[in-house]
């Protein structure tokens, strides 16, 4: 009688033997950050002209520090993917950008101008950076296009708003052919695609997106993908994003971060952290 094969493989890439568990992850995790890159290999990323720069940021919530004189570089219509363990400070760098963070030290320049101590409201209406939240933030019982609206609350006028809601639904059928129906009826992928339309009311042009497949049905995920795709290649956004799919968030973006206890462990272009066999066993399945 043959004998009976019962290796668990976590994510198809990898049998038991080569599954880690968190705490392993984040012991190797630790090993790589004692030797993060320095400034001018994260200047050589962007051939030395960031579009979105910060230097040796400290920050956190309250007195809780979580960014550790933390630097980053985003070429203007690049993308960057941040990835790591759970707790290594992915998020708090995407609201640290926008403002919902203590900074205690350091400075975040967007356009060559110093954006740290603005408010989220300025980060939007002045610096033109969106923040694109990774919660189901639709409006359920307003309309589709009333979601949209609401994107326009810092515009001077209701008709500013109008208009630049009917160039984004111009842009999606999907969202134009349900514009009167309550938005508590779309899809999640439906629901997705209105939470970043209504980011771009302000045409921004850096948007932070905060784990655009979380929760979402595959097919949703390559839509929503695709979509970022046009944004940044077709309308020259500029993309920080964080995404719980590693392998995804490399895929799609440049750069990769690799973050560990609020520093960067790795950077570099994201095909090549695909490529590069630590990132691969401690987060990528394998």
């Amino acid at each position: 009688m043959a004998e009976q094969d019962n290796r668990v493989s976590g994510y198809g890439l990898g049998n038991v033997d080569t599954i880690m568990s968190v705490d392993d992850v984040a012991r190797e995790a630790e090993k790589l950050a004692a030797e993060g890159p320095s400034r001018s290999d994260l200047d050589a990323l962007v051939d030395g002209d960031a579009l979105v720069q910060i230097d040796n940021l400290v920050a956190g919530y309250g007195k809780m520090e979580i960014l550790h004189n933390f630097d980053l570089r985003v070429g203007k219509g690049q993308s960057l993917c941040l990835i790591g363990p759970n707790g290594a400070g992915k998020s708090t760098i995407l609201h640290s950008i926008y403002g919902f963070t203590n900074i205690m030290s350091g400075d975040i320049f967007v356009s060559g101008n110093n954006a740290t101590k603005l408010s989220p409201n300025d980060k939007l209406k002045s610096a033109g950076v969106a923040y694109i939240l990774q919660d189901n933030s639709v409006f359920p019982d307003m309309t589709v296009e009333e979601n949209l609206l609401m994107g326009g609350y810092l515009m001077d006028s209701v008709e500013q708003a109008q208009t630049a809601a009917d160039k984004v639904l111009e842009k999606y059928s999907r969202l134009r052919d349900r514009r009167d129906q309550r938005a508590g009826v779309l899809s999640g992928g439906e629901r997705r695609l209105l939470e970043i339309s209504r980011a771009l009311i302000m045409n921004p042009e850096v948007l932070l997106v905060d784990e655009p497949s979380i929760g979402l049905e595959p097919r949703f995920i390559d839509m929503v993908f695709e979509i970022l795709d046009d944004l940044q290649n077709t309308e020259g956004k500029t993309i920080i994003m964080v995404e719980q799919n590693a392998k995804k968030g490399l895929e799609f973006a440049d750069l990769g971060y690799v973050l560990v206890s609020g520093q960067t462990a790795k950077a570099g272009f994201g095909a090549d952290l695909l490529d590069d066999p630590d990132v691969g066993r401690l987060f990528l399945g394998g």
